[in-house]
């Protein structure tokens, strides 16, 4: 039974590793400092008068973004939650989901984007926005974008 034990905590110990987050490469402190905290979120169907919040955290190294904007007039969303990967700069690299459902776009139906994503500062602008704006789910193009503090 001991060996049993042991085997077993030994290979959850060597699984533990392989899902674990890697640390964010921060190639510019300053703007992993301007990127940690909370932050208004939006997508240009919601509004552009107020906004959602999102939150970068930072744990042992990883830094993750959860957050969301809701209409104030229907059943509209934006929803973002993943990793930050790196962070240069002008921009930072995403991996994880972002959904959007807008009552125009898709008939309404949610719209599921995963995987990597950029967000970039671009001009003198004060936000991040996600490059990958086209739409998968329909011909549409969504601004979301992450202000800065």
């Amino acid at each position: 039974m001991k060996r049993f034990a042991v085997l077993f905590l030994l290979i959850l110990g060597l699984t533990a590793g392989v899902f674990a987050q890697q640390k964010t490469t921060v190639k510019s402190a300053s703007a992993a400092r301007l990127l940690a905290g909370k932050h208004k979120l939006a997508l240009q169907w919601i509004s552009w008068d107020y906004f959602g919040s999102a939150v970068v955290k930072v744990n042992k190294g990883v830094y993750s973004v959860k957050g969301e904007q809701k209409s104030r007039e229907n059943n509209d969303f934006v929803t973002v939650d993943g990793f930050i990967t790196s962070i240069s700069a002008k921009e930072f690299t995403f991996d994880g989901t972002i959904i959007t459902k807008i009552s125009h776009i898709n008939g309404g139906v949610a719209c599921e984007r995963k995987g990597e994503m950029i967000f970039r500062i671009t001009g003198k602008r004060k936000y991040w926005r996600m490059q990958q704006i086209d739409n998968p789910c329909d011909v549409a193009a969504d601004y979301v974008d992450i202000f800065m503090r």
